[in-house]
């Protein structure tokens, strides 16, 4: 494996990272904050417990997995949709540079970049209410596990769009809905029986869940089949880039 290809590719893109660290990582810190704030004051007022946890508390890793979610797909789909973009893809394609070591360096970049902000969230978070995390490797599995996902679902859209309007399409439109309806604010239990059962058609109930769980040890679902979604989706968009770049699909046409 070309390792220096690897490191080359990773180091690039985090180099962009620190060039718009405003819009890298202080804008997400600061909606965030903005989202505790306002939910917690406006909410928390009427709900003070969700299941014996104070409802500021409760919404922590809903949040963190909120902005995980949308950061990964957004860092990897920008950085591989603009080297398309600007016809740089095809110098990356033409180097000695296996497919498997272009996907390492850019959803390993931008699953870097998802963990590092899911950590200051964390951190902000503390300041506004008291956190404590029962299972820290878990949440850790779980939050490294959710960026990678996520990043390479994002390196799929960055691959598939051609033009800035679909590349924020499927992030807007459907990742975000997903993510406000899939127990962020809330527990998915809360909710009458037909709405529960519809809500765990949302794949994004079972991240939020085992994220949930690693802090509280309180789940929508069991943590084993929060896992196994998962790695379910892992899986699914593994065998999709493999497809991508077996067929040239949107980089060699």
């Amino acid at each position: 494996m070309n390792f220096r290809a690897i490191q080359s590719i990773y180091l690039f893109e985090m180099a962009r990272t620190w060039r718009t660290l405003l819009q890298s990582i202080v804008s997400p810190v600061v909606s965030t904050s903005l989202y505790f704030v306002v939910f917690g004051a406006a909410i928390g007022s009427r709900i003070t417990e969700v299941e014996g946890v104070s409802y500021g508390t409760f919404i922590v890793p809903g949040l963190v997995m909120l902005s995980v979610l949308t950061q990964s797909i957004a860092n990897a789909s920008f950085g591989i949709y603009f080297p398309k973009f600007v016809g740089t893809i095809y110098e990356i394609l033409s180097a000695p540079v296996s497919y498997y070591e272009i996907v390492i360096g850019y959803v390993g970049a931008a699953a870097t970049k998802s963990i590092i902000l899911g950590l200051i969230i964390l951190a902000t978070a503390a300041l506004f209410v008291p956190l404590h995390i029962l299972h820290p490797w878990w949440m850790l599995t779980f939050l490294v596990l959710t960026a990678v996902t996520f990043s390479l679902f994002g390196f799929i859209i960055g691959i598939w769009a051609d033009g800035f309007e679909k590349l924020q399409m499927i992030p807007m439109l459907v990742v975000t809905p997903l993510t406000f309806l899939g127990g962020s604010f809330y527990s998915v239990n809360m909710l009458p029986e037909g709405w529960r059962t519809v809500s765990l058609l949302n794949p994004v109930v079972y991240l939020i869940s085992g994220f949930r769980w690693s802090f509280y040890e309180i789940a929508d679902v069991s943590v084993a089949l929060s896992l196994g979604m998962t790695l379910g989706f892992l899986a699914i968009c593994m065998v999709l880039i493999w497809w991508i770049f077996r067929t040239g699909y949107r980089l060699k046409n």
